[in-house]
């Protein structure tokens, strides 16, 4: 009888343990933190949820401080020229290529350290038209026997000189190509100091690169680098290699043709020398309608006028240009110009020293009459000069 109950005990006991275990089952099925939160409600620190703040992605487009809009649209413009030409080293080689000479001694005079080898250079420069033409200075392609030029895509290709400008140290090449992402020019004379601009070019051949700074100072000339000089000065790091490259402005359009920078140790030190894109945009015209470059030219010789000569010569201010000497023959001498007059303006336009003076008669057409004012026997008087075509061969300073 006892062993009879004891087993319907453990019966019921072993049911009642089945029966929990399964709505325990059921629960953790359904309901998984159910006993967490009952464990939770009964514990002193319940656990909190956790939020994480994510950031959004800032999408590229019209970030303050960021120029990526302007890089991308100028970038792809910019390309890399590399150039090679053939040197001979041994300067004895014209006297060993004498025919009588080598009727003698024959290949013995073949050394092979005589031979022409190589000499490269690099440099920059900017797409101006779909068709292939790209604008550079003249100093990177000037003596180069060969031109390879390597597109933003990666693409290479040889290049041909169009026509050259070394006053202004400008060059005008081609490539065979169509299609080409030209850039867009800006006009240069309404920028401003302190305006922000980016040089991209191929600095030590790196690579193409971009840097960026402001615009230090305008119409930087007396620098004794070109003959016509109105430099953009800026503080944008350009070093080797950048020569030719673009200066653009924040919204990525040309500005100016990155020329030279001031250096001691032929890196950059913070001023550097641009081409304003109005005078290059002038040149380019001209040598793709002629080939060259046509200016005005009366032939004089002239110098800047120092305290000294104002008061000698009793002038009225320190603008002017001393005429220093007058060629023979040249408009200047028929016009009856002569040592000792100071030019004060051209067509109305104030001459302020020598390099006014030659780039407001360089851009003058040859063959036109031009009324000159002159400062001569502590007296003002107006001249009319035929311009004529500047000649080829100059000579420093000359106008």
């Amino acid at each position: 009888m006892k062993s009879s109950f004891t087993k319907k005990l453990w019966l019921i006991f072993a049911q009642s343990v089945t029966a929990c275990l399964g709505l325990l089952f059921v629960l953790r099925l359904f309901f998984p933190n159910l006993l967490v939160d009952l464990l939770n409600a009964n514990t002193a620190n319940p656990i909190e949820a956790v939020t994480i703040k994510q950031a959004e992605p800032t999408p590229a487009p019209n970030v303050a401080g960021s120029y990526s809009i302007a890089v991308k649209k100028a970038m792809p413009a910019v390309v890399n020229i590399f150039t090679s030409k053939k040197v001979v080293e041994n300067p004895h080689q014209d006297f060993l290529d004498d025919p009588m000479f080598r009727h003698f001694f024959g290949d013995q005079l073949d050394d092979p350290d005589s031979q022409a080898q190589p000499e490269n250079s690099l440099g920059s420069g900017v797409i101006v038209s779909e068709q292939g033409l790209i604008l550079t200075n003249n100093h990177v392609v000037a003596t180069a026997d060969e031109i390879e030029i390597a597109l933003s895509d990666g693409r290479k290709m040889s290049a041909k000189v169009v026509g050259t400008d070394p006053e202004t140290d400008l060059a005008l090449i081609k490539i065979e190509a169509e299609n080409l992402p030209a850039i867009t020019f800006a006009s240069s004379d309404k920028l401003n100091v302190g305006d922000v601009v980016l040089a991209i070019g191929n600095p030590f051949g790196v690579g193409q690169t971009v840097t960026q700074g402001i615009v230090s100072a305008l119409g930087r000339n007396h620098l004794g680098i070109n003959t016509f000089e109105n430099f953009i000065q800026t503080d944008a790091s350009i070093n080797p290699g950048n020569s030719g490259g673009a200066l653009v402005d924040t919204e990525g359009n040309l500005v100016g043709i990155n020329s030279a920078i001031y250096s001691r140790s032929g890196g950059s030190m913070g001023i550097g020398f641009a081409i304003p894109a109005t005078l290059a945009r002038q040149v380019m015209d001209q040598i793709v309608a002629g080939g060259d470059v046509t200016r005005g030219w009366i032939g004089i010789e002239a110098q800047d006028l120092s305290p000294e000569l104002v008061e000698s010569f009793k002038l009225p201010s320190t603008n002017g240009a001393l005429v220093a000497g007058v060629i023979p023959d040249s408009p200047a001498s028929k016009a009856g110009l002569h040592a000792g007059d100071v030019l004060l303006s051209i067509e109305g336009q104030l001459i302020t020293d020598t390099a006014s003076m030659l780039n407001i008669i360089a851009a003058l057409p040859p063959n036109k009459n031009a009324t000159v004012k002159i400062f001569r026997d502590e007296a003002e008087k107006s001249v009319v000069v035929m311009i004529g075509k500047r000649p080829k061969p100059k000579v420093e300073n000359n106008e």
